[in-house]
């Protein structure tokens, strides 16, 4: 008589779902997208929604519990390609039971004879709810995919890395040295030649404070030497030198990585991904006087889809930088650049025309392009911004994977990240080894070096520890703004601080002094 039942020739009686609100069954549906299974459970189907709330529980719960609790172990199943693929598999199964939990709640909760007004509102709101709980799934799938081949320029074999404990790296290491080898061996270079590092430097980082050095050796410095416990000593007692000539240039620095592995026996120092590297890692360590733990090749002409990809680099040009052109070379004939970077302060540049801030040497000495090369690293080091790089993420990944090639270890991963934000903001000390500093490249003083390398990481410790906050450093003299963000550009004159404790005693320069503008200078 009230209509809530009917019977049926069996004479069972039956719920009628039209006393359903179309309202609650929307509500119900929302309900059901943010937790699936809910919106089951309410219209009856209890073991199904019940099994589907249970599984939402242990993977939200279970990833909360180990962000808080053990976030070491979850960065490292990130850092994982197995578990990477095996999670974006994972992540679309999810989306797809997901969806269907949605649509199957409506369909449940809605009344039994639904208008058309109803089932076509109905079925907007389940279509923006499956897209609102697929795409980030969908996204996220990508994501691990995209990192786990990203993760493919990491690891390579190497005879030179340390061990490290993988869940505390910096436990018992107070320093980081990576040796970053900027090959040059594309556009215009004979492929015979194979290649050769247009840029060598070594980044030192402490690992408690964050504080950092930079060290570049010129390229074409002969005697490179090896430690006397290197197996590679044994052919090169005097450094990698020809034994008559230090201005022989296939025995010159940049002519090791191409060179060396021609000259000594393949596996020499074992089973490594590459001779090369791992000898220049040997020999610039010793040159420096430190131990180097990782390398970091970067092919030059990839480098600029790298900058494009962390939207650019700001940075004062003191001197016009060619783009292009060639200097005259025995019958070779000087080349004009086809285009110049003028000069300027707070210069935005692209990653072509960052490429040749770093590279151009059309009549320029290559210390002035090692110094513009060092304010190129000091620029990325502090400009990269977090919140760009994950937007251009899988542009910055697919250019990694085309460009970079390194032996760093995907499990450091993690810990390097951390220490990538200590570096941030700290003031980068650096030294450039020229006649200046009483350095010869045909005839090196490695004592002398190794002084001025302890020397540089003092004064880093140092400038890092009463090292003012980056809004405050950062402002440059006549600024408008009194507080520009972390990305700001590069100051326009030497800051008022670090020119403060700058003093005749001191042998490195803080790049950002360096880097700063100053075209007389």
């Amino acid at each position: 008589a009230d209509g809530t039942t009917t019977s049926s020739a069996s004479g069972t009686a039956r719920r009628v779902s039209d006393d359903r609100s179309f309202a609650g069954s929307l509500g119900w549906t929302v309900l059901g997208a943010v937790i699936p299974g809910l919106g089951l459970v309410r219209g009856g189907r209890r073991i199904v929604g019940s099994l589907l709330i249970a599984a939402w529980v242990v993977v939200v719960g279970g990833l909360a519990g180990l962000a808080v609790t053990n976030r070491k172990l979850l960065l490292s199943y990130a850092v994982d390609p197995v578990i990477l693929r095996s999670a974006a598999i994972a992540l679309l199964v999810i989306a797809v039971v997901w969806v269907f939990s949605v649509g199957a709640t409506h369909l449940v909760l809605r009344p039994s004879r639904p208008t058309w007004g109803q089932r076509a509102a109905g079925a907007g709101v389940v279509g923006v709810l499956s897209f609102l709980v697929a795409a980030p799934l969908a996204v996220g799938a990508n994501f691990a995919v995209t990192t786990a081949d990203g993760l493919a320029v990491f690891g390579q074999t190497s005879t030179t890395t340390p061990t490290v404990d993988a869940v505390d790296p910096w436990k018992d290491k107070d320093r980081l040295n990576v040796l970053i080898l900027g090959g040059d061996s594309g556009t215009g270079r004979d492929i015979k030649l194979g290649i050769r590092p247009d840029s060598v430097s070594v980044l030192s980082v402490d690992t408690h404070t964050g504080a950092v050095s930079m060290f570049n050796l010129p390229r074409q410095t002969s005697k490179m030497p090896f430690p006397a416990d290197s197996k590679l000593h044994k052919y090169f007692p005097n450094g990698f030198y020809d034994g008559s000539n230090p201005l022989n240039q296939e025995y010159a620095l940049n002519a090791m990585y191409n060179n060396l592995p021609r000259l000594v026996p393949k596996n020499v120092l074992g089973n490594a991904s590459s001779l090369s590297t791992d000898a220049m890692k040997l020999s610039v360590g010793e040159a420096l006087g430190l131990k180097l733990d990782y390398y970091v090749l970067v092919n030059m002409d990839g480098f600029k889809d790298i900058i494009n990809a962390i939207g650019g680099i700001t940075v004062n040009v003191n001197d016009r930088v060619p783009i292009g052109g060639k200097n005259r070379n025995g019958a070779n004939p000087e080349v004009e650049p086809t285009d110049w970077i003028e000069i300027g302060p707070n210069q935005h540049l692209n990653g072509r025309e960052a490429l040749w801030f770093a590279r151009g040497r059309y009549h320029t000495t290559d210390y002035k392009r090692m110094a513009r090369q060092r304010c190129v690293i000091n620029a990325v080091i502090q400009q990269a911004d977090p919140g760009t790089i994950l937007t251009k993420y899988q542009s910055l990944i697919s250019a990694a994977t085309k460009t970079i090639n390194t032996d760093v270890p995907p499990t450091l991963l993690p810990a390097l990240a951390d220490l990538a934000l200590d570096m941030k903001g700290k003031p980068i000390r650096s030294i450039l080894l020229n006649q200046d500093v009483g350095f010869k490249t045909w005839d090196p003083d490695w004592n002398m070096v190794h002084k001025l390398v302890k020397k540089t990481l003092a004064e880093a410790n140092k400038s890092a520890t009463s090292a003012p906050t980056p809004s405050a450093s950062a402002s440059p003299t006549g600024s408008s703004t009194a507080t520009p963000s972390s990305t700001a550009s590069p100051t326009s004159t030497p800051t008022a601080t670090s020119t403060a404790t700058s003093t005749a005693k001191e042998k490195s320069a803080n790049l950002n002094d360096e880097c700063a503008y100053h075209p007389s200078k």
